[in-house]
């Protein structure tokens, strides 16, 4: 068991955090996607030094609100992003599955998906600016917990398609481990938020990305007929925006 190799692998392949090359052997493939919720980690500890020492700077509102935004896209290179933009165009393209798989495979960017690019920074720049510092370090868990349920759609979801990024990574995981590992994630997940975020805001986080997660099952199987890479990156970016969107609501609202 290489699981060092997995890790790098993992690394590599979605964040553009510099890694050693390695050989991507069956072997290592096995155990990549255990890997996967350590990018939420590093993203949520990037994003907490980003944003103490921009306070530390005396830096005003604007610049710690889309630095904060920035942040996360940077670690990842924007790659789950990619699938976001990929299934808006898909999506609103309303045409039928097979349609909608071939837009997905199309390299171009449509005008819904830079549409939906807009309004979706807007949001989540609107949501960040109503947090306070207590409330980013939550978004470490988050970061880590949406991975890990993304990465059992991986293992766990049936294929729209039999090649892709999702498919290979499925194909090569010994998924009972995976699922085993992910819902250690989840779980650690789960009560750090609670224990910092408190139980209101915590459980509220908790129902969101779960609703998100049933509400992604639901639109693959209905509109793709599986799930595919591209579609558990808009299942990832959509849960970010979700869970950030209730953490500025809960600090509105003063219930932590």
């Amino acid at each position: 068991m290489n699981l060092l190799g997995s890790f790098v692998i993992a690394l590599s392949m979605y964040s553009r955090i510099p890694m050693p090359q390695v050989e991507w052997t069956k072997e290592r493939m096995r155990y990549a996607m255990c890997f996967f919720p350590i990018i939420g980690l590093i993203s949520g500890g990037i994003l907490i030094l980003f944003t103490w020492a921009a306070s530390a700077a005396g830096a005003g509102t604007v610049f710690k609100t889309l630095g904060g935004v920035a942040a996360p896209l940077l670690v990842t290179g924007g790659i789950h992003m990619d699938g976001f933009l990929d299934v808006t165009d898909a999506r609103r393209s309303y045409g039928s599955r097979e349609k909608k798989l071939e837009i997905l495979k199309d390299p171009h960017t449509g005008a819904f998906a830079i549409i939906g690019l807009g309004v979706y920074l807007l949001l989540y720049g609107a949501a960040f600016s109503e947090l306070e510092f207590e409330d980013i370090c939550l978004l470490t868990f988050i970061f880590m917990g949406e991975r890990a349920l993304s990465g059992l759609s991986v293992v766990g979801f049936p294929k729209a398609k039999k090649d892709g990024l999702a498919a290979e990574f499925s194909g090569a995981a010994v998924k009972r481990t995976v699922q085993a590992v992910m819902a250690l994630y989840l779980c650690i997940s789960s009560a750090g938020l609670i224990s910092v975020g408190g139980p209101v805001t915590g459980v509220a986080c908790i129902a969101a990305a779960g609703a998100v997660f049933y509400y992604y099952y639901r639109m693959s199987m209905k509109e793709f007929g599986g799930m595919t890479g591209d579609l558990a990156g808009y299942f990832l970016q959509s849960a970010e925006l979700a869970l950030v969107m209730v953490l500025a609501v809960c600090r509105m609202a003063g219930l932590h």
